[in-house]
């Protein structure tokens, strides 16, 4: 559990504290204000010990040695898996399957279940706010197994627009593929009744939850998904660890996704058979350490509560809406209601370069991102190149709104000049 709870309030100066990082100073002796969540988030210090501690004390391959190594590695690698499980609400530990991050997961469910299961002129459903990851490897299948893709548009609000895709479902789309939540925009879809409405018309559905997994509640039975990847480093882990959660019974339908070993069962010169799920999908010696850093932050993130983290992230995101407002010249992309919007804040600053903004707040030590966010399609349809882009999660504060509000005038003021 963490620590900085008291009652039912959560000290988030004190959960801030719990990140080692954000202590740094820069040239003008200010803390960092770290704003590129979206990006990458930051390690808490349990984080940081459980990896180290791994590699310091328990260091050895997994479910194969007999040796006390190598069996506390190999309990503590499934007790991630279990945790992650418990996280999204998954039916069972052998729908989680450990990768690298949301990107291999997508590949993973494109190259096996795709490749089994979409023929030629198949339709693929995609939309135009996905980040490439959840694009480019069904533009590979689709031209592959020369299948249709299409994309739901999206309204000048930056939401999906659903009558647009009641148009193309009804075409009888064989999978759909869409972001829980915009990388770039911030925009919550509805993906309850995205995924009932696919599932009537007989597809598939695969999430990407790499921007609401970690900010959010989200539970695949409620939500009924049949893939749903994210990324740990994303919501406080490591880097290099990733999670596919797949219903059971598609994944036991699937072949595997790489050869080597771990994911078979009995190997010859001429052919092999496979392991069970979900060792079928992990060739190799995995990243270990990092599926257990996974795991310890998991635990620290509901300690804080998913609830809590969201209405935390609504709060900041609203005061920063109201602030930005105030910017001459700014122009903020994404849905005005707060219901439909994460913690993510893309903006332009009238005709100053969003690279150029960035390094600007760089100066003042404020972390943004700025650029097309690996969202191309999406800058087309609203007419921009690329955007300054910030995004809220459990470590920032109000401090962290007052500075990115003074670093933008100041780059306003310098570009004036």
């Amino acid at each position: 559990m963490v620590t900085t709870r008291t009652g039912n309030t959560v000290d988030w100066v004190r959960v801030r504290d719990d990140f080692p990082i954000l202590a740094s100073l820069g040239s003008r002796e200010q803390r960092l204000a770290f704003l590129d969540s979206a990006a990458s988030s930051q390690k808490p210090e349990r984080v940081i010990a459980a990896v180290d501690r791994y590699y310091r004390e328990t260091n050895a391959n997994i479910h194969r040695g007999v040796y006390d190594l190598s069996e506390r590695a190999t309990a503590q690698y499934e007790a991630a898996r279990h945790m992650v499980a418990d996280f999204i609400n998954a039916a069972s530990p052998r729908e989680i399957v450990f990768v690298r991050n949301t990107t291999e997961a997508i590949n993973l469910v494109a190259q096996t279940w795709g490749r089994r299961h979409i023929s030629a002129g198949d339709l693929i459903l995609v939309t135009t706010m996905d980040h490439h990851s959840n694009l480019v490897p069904w533009q590979l299948l689709a031209e592959e197994k020369d299948a249709r893709l299409e994309a739901v548009r999206i309204t000048d609000e930056g939401v999906l627009d659903l009558e647009h895709l009641d148009e193309l479902l009804a075409q009888g789309p064989r999978l759909v593929a869409f972001p829980h939540v915009s990388n770039s925009l911030g925009t919550i879809n509805p993906a309850a009744e995205i995924i009932r409405k696919a599932h009537d018309a007989g597809a598939i559905v695969v999430v990407d939850g790499a921007q609401s997994v970690p900010h959010m509640p989200v539970d695949v039975q409620a939500l009924d998904a049949d893939f749903l990847a994210f990324s740990g480093h994303k919501m406080l882990g490591p880097m290099g660890s990733g999670v596919l959660y797949g219903k059971l019974s598609l994944l036991e339908g699937m072949p595997p996704f790489m050869g080597g070993g771990g994911m078979i069962r009995k190997v010859s010169l001429t052919r092999s058979t496979w392991a069970d799920v979900p060792a079928r999908f992990e060739a190799g010696t995995p990243s270990v350490g990092d599926a257990i850093g996974l795991g310890v932050a998991v635990e620290y993130l509901q300690g804080i509560g998913m609830d809590t983290v969201r209405e935390h992230e609504r709060e900041l995101t609203a005061q920063a809406l109201d602030r930005l407002r105030e910017v001459p010249g700014i122009r903020l992309l994404g849905p005005e209601d707060l219901d439909d919007r994460a913690g993510v804040l893309s903006f332009t600053l009238g005709d100053i370069h969003p690279h150029d903004v960035a390094a600007i707040l760089n100066e003042e030590n404020v972390a943004v991102r700025a650029g097309h966010h690996c969202c191309q399609p999406l800058m087309d349809r609203l007419g921009v190149v690329a955007t300054t882009r910030a995004s809220f999660y459990v470590y920032n504060v109000d401090e962290d709104v007052d500075r990115l509000v003074s670093g933008l005038h100041r780059a306003q003021a310098i570009f004036a000049s």
